[in-house]
């Protein structure tokens, strides 16, 4: 088993490719990180990987289900957990006035008392952000409040987010696979209760 994901090292689709790879008794040196989830599912294509490990909340999930279609098949998926994340700012500003986030994160937090918001690609690029003072706030993992505490002050924590995780590999599953509902019975009575809501 050789998955592809998102990088850069230290986000959270390592982490949960990491503990997935783990839970299936394999290699962390199976795991192949990409800047990109279109050169990901490249490589499962072209037979470089066996697998793709993709966050459904992540911003590009849909229009890869969509272009994929055909050739990527989800095999396998699970919820789990990110890292801890935060809304941290540079201790150094009382008021910070723009904070950084990442798209799938733009509801974990009340933003309305920023008067700009600034879209990063990861929550990684955020915390790079704020430790090179680029940012003065933003949602991360929490771990970066504590690596720069002289810098850096939480704000609040957010905890870890739930997510869904989808596996995608060019064989899909047999019809007999309790993953697949597609040609479940609908039981008349249940039809009919459905249309009355």
């Amino acid at each position: 088993m050789q998955i592809a994901t998102l990088g850069p090292s230290g986000n959270n689709h390592e982490l949960i490719t990491l503990r997935y790879l783990a839970k299936h008794g394999q290699p962390s040196t199976n795991l192949h990180l990409f800047e990109q989830f279109e050169e990901a599912f490249e490589a499962l294509i072209e037979g470089q990987v066996s697998h793709v490990l993709q966050c459904s909340a992540h911003f590009s999930h849909s229009d890869c289900v969509g272009y994929y279609m055909h050739r990527a098949y989800p095999v396998d998926v699970f919820i789990a957990g990110s890292k801890p994340l935060a809304l941290v700012a540079q201790r150094s500003i009382a008021t910070p006035r723009h904070v950084a986030i990442q798209p799938a994160t733009r509801h974990y937090a009340d933003l309305s008392g920023f008067g700009n918001i600034i879209e990063a690609p990861t929550t990684v690029a955020v915390a790079e952000g704020l430790l090179a003072g680029t940012f003065e706030a933003g949602i991360c993992a929490e771990e970066i409040a504590i690596q720069a505490p002289e810098q850096l002050k939480l704000v609040q924590s957010l905890g870890p987010a739930l997510d869904t995780w989808v596996v995608y590999s060019t064989t899909p599953l047999p019809a007999t696979s309790p993953l697949l509902l597609n040609h479940a019975p609908l039981n008349e009575k249940d039809n009919s209760r459905a249309r009355h809501h």
